[in-house]
């Protein structure tokens, strides 16, 4: 499959430019090795290498583990995207519990407060999908609290837990 590739979809700079050239490269090989697990995780780890601790580098693996159905890592990755999210948001703290409607306009359409509630978003459904019921609930309902618009569709998901909750009670 790489032998077909266009030397130029590989080398395309996607992301915006404050991703090393190399460690982009990286997450395109990985992208087109996903079929093969091991050469996308090594194209991965060699992205983390060349850019350690970088958002992108961060959500690249994300991406691989949850489509690889490995939702631990998927899930530790989800977090680190929550961590990511809060700096561009300009917090100081760590806690996504804190963020309020005040931190930042969440009917906008801006990348920090939008990326911040997908990312909320990913870790509630793998917690949910986890079994952590409680922890996702809590998750997916500060992410309600902040879009009122509701366009992350956590109401959804949130009523997907309660379904379920009632079927094991039944």
């Amino acid at each position: 499959m790489l032998a077909e590739l266009d030397e130029s979809w590989i080398e395309r700079r996607y992301y915006g430019g404050d991703l090393p050239a190399e460690a982009e490269r990286c997450l395109h090989l990985a992208a087109a090795s996903y079929a093969d697990t091991g050469a996308a995780a090594a194209h991965l780890a060699r992205a983390a290498e060349l850019a350690p601790g970088h958002r992108l580098v961060d959500l690249g693996h994300y991406k691989f583990h949850f489509y690889k159905a490995n939702l631990d890592a998927a899930l530790a990755y989800g977090e680190r995207m929550v961590g990511h999210a809060l700096a561009l948001l300009g917090r100081n703290d760590a806690d996504w519990r804190t963020v309020t409607r005040d931190s930042a306009d969440f009917a906008s359409l801006d990348t920090p407060p939008r990326f911040f509630l997908f990312a909320l978003t990913a870790v509630g459904y793998l917690l949910l999908r986890l079994g952590r019921i409680e922890e996702g609930r809590e998750a997916l309902g500060k992410v309600l609290a902040l879009d009122t618009a509701n366009r992350m569709g956590a109401d959804r998901l949130l009523a997907v837990a309660d379904r379920a909750g009632r079927e094991e009670e039944e």
